[in-house]
């Protein structure tokens, strides 16, 4: 676990202690029963200074009931200049990554666990490093009190039972209903224009799924304003629905981190997840031949991955389009992205090859790359940096040093929108 946090956040981490500050070792924090908790911020954020207070307040009557041991949190810092940080650090009783104007930590962090915007507390397992909640703000906003803490992710199961809606409005237990059948939980709303643009075409996929006899069911889990709008929505559906303004609603939000809607969550007959992305899969999978979508190692750059572009580290092969191109691309990366999809939820480099789809152009202009192909590239977002491999024959030897060379830190970037 100690190397899992350190690659995160570095060897060490910062405390103050009166005027001066303690340097604190990261591996110093894990073990056994030990709960790290990872806490965006900033000063200028009128929600942060809102909950800050909250969260010192349970974490000292944490640490009272843990004997100080067992639970502690380190502060990254969204302040635009030291002397905000300093000044915001100074509130707060626990650690911080240092300030760090590359954002070299911060970005890994950002990256790993999507943030997109603060407050957002992440709590990690000390002892196998293994996230349990990224939504630990609502957890204890919901639970001032601390109750459940360090609230570990439950099974889609137990969130879940209850009643649930049929499309011809009779009520029904859920897991009698969805018991052995692959489950598409979907997040949406009426007043949602992205939803109602896609709903029409997951309603197309769920007929023929089941015109195929697929053992499956969708589910609508409501983020509608209105039990009208709900009704009004719900409607259009062949589906079952959560009842609307069920607490499970938020519970399941909280569970997977719906952040944005329309979502697709995927769940296997046993209960477990298969893709929290499936909204991008159907749309990718016309004839639901790929059902019940599965994540691949290796994806085609189409517009559907243009979320995963703007949160992740993603490598990009861009060839001509033609059969063998693609062929060639597949088999460059194939291996190298089959490793890194097997290391989980560490999983840092997301791959696709680029084919004739329009966001290969808007991607490529909007970093100024050349029409070069095949290029290999890999973007980061978040850090607004791109990396341009210089070769210009691409084998599978040459991808796997380029890759290893971004893990090494070695490879020269340069800013994604180059300044004029």
């Amino acid at each position: 676990m100690a190397k899992r946090l350190q690659n995160l956040v570095g060897d060490t981490v910062i405390r103050l202690s009166g005027e001066s500050v303690e340097e604190i070792r990261v591996e110093s924090l894990c073990g056994k029963d030990s709960v790290i908790g990872i806490y965006f911020s900033a000063h200028w954020c009128p929600p942060c200074r809102g909950f800050t207070p909250k969260l010192i307040e349970f974490y000292n009557n944490e640490k009272q009931k843990r004997n100080g041991t067992k639970f502690e949190i380190i502060f990254v810092s969204w302040d635009r200049d030291e002397t905000s940080f300093k000044e915001y650090f100074a509130t707060m009783p626990w650690l911080a990554l240092p300030y760090d104007p590359d954002k070299k930590h911060k970005g890994k962090l950002t990256k790993k666990f999507r943030v997109q915007g603060i407050p957002k507390l992440v709590l990690i397992d000390g002892e196998n490093g293994k996230t349990i909640t990224v939504d630990g703000y609502t957890c204890l906003t919901d639970n001032p009190n601390g109750e459940g803490f360090p609230w570990r992710r439950k099974k889609v199961t137990e969130v879940i039972k209850g009643p649930i809606i049929t499309s011809n409005k009779t009520v029904v237990e859920a897991l009698e209903a969805l018991k052995g059948k692959y489950v598409g939980l979907y997040f949406s709303a009426h007043w949602c224009p992205p939803c109602k643009a896609f709903t029409p075409e997951l309603i197309r996929i769920y007929e023929l799924l089941k015109s195929n006899g697929k053992n499956m069911e969708f589910v609508f889990v409501s983020s509608d304003r209105s039990q009208d709008s709900f009704d009004l929505f719900f409607d259009s559906m062949p589906w079952m629905a959560i009842p609307f303004g069920d607490p499970r609603t938020e519970a399941l939000k909280g569970l997977f981190g719906i952040d944005g809607i329309p979502s697709l969550v995927m769940i296997d007959d046993k209960g477990e997840i298969i893709n929290l992305n499936g909204r991008a899969a159907v749309v990718e999978d016309i004839d639901a031949k790929e059902f019940p979508w599965y994540p691949k190692p290796l994806n085609e750059l189409t517009g559907s991955a243009s979320v995963m572009l703007n949160e992740s580290a993603c490598l990009v092969l861009f060839t001509e389009g033609e059969d063998s191109d693609i062929d060639m691309a597949i088999d460059v990366l194939s291996d190298l992205a089959k490793e890194e999809s097997e290391k989980g939820e560490d999983q840092e480099l997301f791959f696709f090859f680029g084919a004739d789809d329009d966001i290969c152009y808007s991607v490529r202009d909007f970093a100024s790359l050349d029409d070069q192909c095949p290029l290999l590239v890999i973007f980061d977002f978040p850090e607004q940096k791109i990396y341009v491999c210089k070769e210009t024959d691409i084998t599978k030897d040459i991808a796997r040093a380029f890759v290893k060379s971004y893990f090494n830190e070695t490879l020269e970037s340069r800013p994604l929108k180059p300044t004029v």
